[in-house]
């Protein structure tokens, strides 16, 4: 949508024109038979990248983290995670649709907890009225609440609590990139706390379509088969997967200029007379509430009546996120339709 400032979503990030010739010149082949060069080309460079044995290309990062679950447990296991993930709300039930598993739930701060509340949520293996802990699922940042970063030292002490109770630890890492260009921690160094790790490659970094998921290389056959069965299985793939390795060379840093760019916007909405509050600004997510009870839909259409788009999180909430097609002529618009 020209002339309009969009805000609703990352994954409104549109190809360059550069990101556009890669993907037209890719070289191509059948990728369930494992002959797309440009899919194993960017699954090698994620691996290499992450420090892990393999990569899998997915279609999506709901496609990817269902996979990592279903991979992880067996029907009838239980899975942790926040009461805020996207695996649990926004991902069509299908932890219970595709892996028949159960879902405990912690309520921690903006959907991050500790590896003590993981610790007291573990069912006692031997009770065979429960269901059998499997799994530990983070999301980093996290989307609900407002592009928030996991404490890197909370997430060692939740992994030495999962291998001390054989239990595995997946990371739904959906705007990775944008927790690790925040904190400066290497994604090998990352990665080597968890098991397997989904990262979505068509929001912040502007790829079209498409997220990894990295493991053992075990792991990623196992999930190869899944995928399969899930119906992911896409043939000249490598079209798509040129942009998303063109955003992995490219988009990477200048992540930067979104988290900029969302907390100038917060300290503007701070001073607006309908915004009671701003949750806190990490990377690039900006989530406000109204001070009407009800007032998200009415500021929505405000902003829609001066070409901003925004996105509800409720019925007094409101979500932005700042991503590469909102350029400095685009913020100086909004910051001057909000002053």
């Amino acid at each position: 949508m020209s002339n309009w400032i969009d805000l609703r979503s990352d994954t409104f990030t549109l190809p360059s024109d550069a990101m556009r010739q890669a993907m037209a010149f890719a070289p191509v082949g059948d990728d369930v038979f494992g002959e797309d060069p440009t899919v194993n080309q960017l699954e090698k460079y994620c691996a290499e990248l992450f420090g892990t044995e393999a990569a899998l290309y997915c279609s999506s990062g709901t496609q990817s983290n269902q996979i990592a679950i279903n991979v992880h447990t067996q029907p009838g296991d239980e899975v942790i995670c926040a009461d805020l993930a996207h695996i649990y709300i926004y991902e069509g039930g299908g932890i219970a649709l595709n892996s028949g598993c159960s879902v405990r739930l912690i309520s921690g701060n903006l959907g991050r907890f500790s590896a003590q509340d993981v610790l007291n949520n573990i069912n006692n293996k031997n009770d065979i009225h429960l269901p059998l802990t499997r799994l530990v699922c983070i999301e980093d940042t996290v989307n609900k609440g407002g592009g928030a970063i996991w404490d890197f030292e909370e997430i060692k002490r939740i992994r030495k609590v999962c291998l001390e109770n054989n239990l595995s630890l997946h990371c739904d890492g959906a705007r990775l990139f944008n927790a690790l260009i925040e904190s400066g921690i290497s994604p090998k160094d990352y990665a080597a706390q968890f098991d397997s790790i989904s990262i979505c490659l068509s929001k912040g970094l502007g790829a079209p379509v498409g997220s990894i998921l990295v493991g053992s290389s075990e792991f990623i056959a196992k999930s190869r088969r899944r995928r399969k069965s899930m119906g992911g299985g896409m043939r000249q793939a490598g079209i798509i997967a040129a942009g998303a390795l063109f955003a992995l060379q490219h988009n990477v840093e200048r992540l930067k200029t979104d988290h900029q760019n969302a907390k100038r916007i917060s300290s503007v909405l701070m001073n607006h007379p309908e915004i009671v509050s701003v949750l806190p600004v990490e990377t690039n997510i900006v989530i406000f509430e109204t001070r009407k009870s009800d007032g998200a839909e009415e500021m929505i259409n405000w902003l829609k009546s001066n070409n901003i788009l925004c996105f509800p999180f409720g019925k007094n909430k409101v979500r932005m996120v700042f991503h590469l097609g909102i350029n400095e002529d685009l913020m100086n618009e909004l910051i001057n339709v909000f002053q």
